[in-house]
């Protein structure tokens, strides 16, 4: 087993990433009444035997939503050194025998009572226990593990809302202050659990409560749960899809001008926070003109093509990459949770991959919900974020009146000066998922919101029709059509799109976009309008 120095409080690492690491394989069954379980076993003694070193690393399935899990393991082997040791799937006995000493004892969820299995990760990090099912209680206690907590039959009956008050009252004063975990995403008879690990490790409370009105009971434990938070602090995970909205879920942690970082499936975290840039390595970007270059814009389409929704659950893998210019939104606060990550799409980048910064701030959140007071400091970390990623443009999403379908997802000019204000250094903005309204250039730094949205489902053919109209309602030139491609639309599907289209256009990087943007602005200056209309559960 390696040696490892201590790890740091807050962001965790060590002086090296270890020579040698155990791997253990997970399988793709992710149902509760299938091999959750053992998963959740696996997951707990992996937080907890990663607590003060990596020593834990799981290989989920290759068709996991953040797809670079294989890609990052081979990277963690070659550019860290770390090697493998491979045990088989699902071999939690061999696993314990390893790290048992790692845990005080066990907490037994209730197989009957789901939410009862969110508690127990509560649990775990609070009493360092490892999370148990009842038949695997015989498993705990051959490796001289004795019960802690016993949550079978204690739920029964209760609501979701009664049952995170039970855990509020007995654990939440002992829990993490820096981190608090929404286990939703998946509902029902699945779950995918992917952040436990993280969360055991930082001691943090654990739920999946809702932010829905309909659900008066949980959202009022979890304003209170939010409210005693630290400031900035961060909400790791993501809304249960069963109880409330994304917009809901994202706007009321903005309300409490805390940080979200929103994928319950994110795996790996206790180990990779703890892992620091290879020393040879610094954050650098694809920048085609000098901040103060001036560009002059010919009489023509320009196209900017960009993917959110962090790399790792996107296109990165996919065919065509580095074939056209394309942007990339970068989860910045990976910086620290998840430094090799970064590392590997900052290496494994073409000369038309670009960088920029999102969503909105330090993570992902909805400007419009956060109170004035709480905007400079979240913006001061962004900033700092920027800085060390090398990265000029910010994008700026906002959920909370509306989505692409309902309300508006527009700016009102005094944010707008806000943001300004903030990123004196930036050459620009980005506003929008769907198609959004906000446009603005100040002292050479446009802001620019998105003309169209590519759906995952739609064809080639179809999504051409629609550029073309768009070009033809937009006779002035030059027009600048920036696009918004949803996670796993691959390059070669947008390089396709945009050969088909009848008037030629140019696909520039978006460094280069924004500069030709600033000389020639053939669009309006617009923000967001009283009468506009607003939909708060988007």
């Amino acid at each position: 087993m390696p040696v490892c120095s201590p790890a740091q409080p807050i962001p965790p690492t060590v002086t090296k990433a270890p020579a040698e690491a155990t791997l253990i394989p997970l399988s793709g069954n992710w149902r509760m009444d299938g091999d959750i379980p053992v998963h959740a076993l696996l997951l707990s003694l992996q937080g907890l035997a990663n607590r003060d070193c990596p020593r834990v690393y799981l290989e989920y399935p290759a068709d996991w939503q953040w797809e670079i899990v294989r890609p990052l393991e081979g990277f963690l082997e070659k550019r860290h050194g770390i090697r493998f040791d491979r045990l088989a799937q699902d071999d939690a006995d061999a696993a314990l025998t390893r790290f048992a000493r790692h845990t005080k004892g066990y907490v037994v969820w209730d197989k009957a009572v789901r939410a009862s299995l969110i508690v127990a990760f509560t649990i775990s990090g609070v009493e360092d226990a490892l999370v148990v099912s009842a038949d695997l209680i015989p498993l705990a206690e051959k490796h001289g593990l004795k019960q802690i907590a016993d949550l079978r039959g204690r739920f029964t009956g209760q609501t979701d809302a009664q049952i995170y008050q039970w855990a509020y009252d007995h654990y939440w004063a002992r829990c993490s202050r820096e981190f608090y975990v929404v286990l939703g995403g998946n509902a029902g008879a699945e779950m995918q659990p992917g952040i436990a690990d993280f969360g055991v490790r930082q001691r943090a409370f654990f739920s999946d409560l809702s932010a829905n009105p309909k659900h008066p009971a949980e959202l009022a434990l979890e304003r209170r749960i939010l409210a005693g938070q630290h400031p900035a602090s961060i909400v790791v995970g993501w809304h249960s899809y069963g109880k409330d909205t994304e917009g809901q879920h994202t706007t009321l942690v903005g309300n409490y001008g805390l940080k979200m970082e929103g994928l319950h499936n994110l795996p790996n975290v206790s180990f990779t926070c703890q892992i620091p840039l290879t020393p040879d390595f610094k954050f650098t970007n694809n920048h085609h003109v000098a901040p103060d270059a001036k560009l002059r814009a010919e009489p023509k389409v320009y196209v900017c093509a960009v993917a959110t929704d962090s790399m790792g659950i996107g296109a990165w893998t996919k065919p065509g990459r580095g074939k056209i210019p394309y942007t990339w939104q970068v989860t910045m606060n990976w910086a620290w949770m998840n430094p090799p990550a970064l590392q590997f799409f900052y290496e494994d980048k073409t000369p038309n991959d670009y960088f920029i910064g999102g969503l909105s701030g330090p993570g992902y959140m909805y400007p419009k919900a956060i109170p004035a007071d709480k905007f400079p400091a979240l913006m001061k970390d962004a900033r700092a974020l920027m800085a060390q990623l090398d990265l000029r443009v910010l994008e700026i999403m906002d959920y909370s009146e509306g989505n692409r379908h309902i309300g508006n997802t527009d700016l009102p000019q005094e944010l707008v000066d806000r943001y300004y204000h903030e990123f004196p250094g930036v050459i620009g903005f980005i506003n929008g998922y769907g198609t959004a309204r906000t446009f603005d250039l100040r002292d050479g730094k446009p802001l620019i919101s998105y003309d169209y949205y590519l759906d995952v489902n739609r064809t080639i053919r179809d999504a051409a029709a629609d550029l073309e109209e768009m070009i033809q309602l937009n006779p002035r030139r030059p027009y600048f059509l920036l696009l918004h491609i949803r996670e796993r639309n691959p390059v070669e599907k947008v390089n396709a799109i945009l050969g088909s289209l009848s008037e030629p256009v140019e696909v520039v990087p978006f460094d280069t976009f924004l500069m030709l943007a600033a000389d020639a602005p053939t669009y309006r200056t617009h923000y967001l309008q009283p009468d506009d209309p607003v939909s708060r559960n988007p």
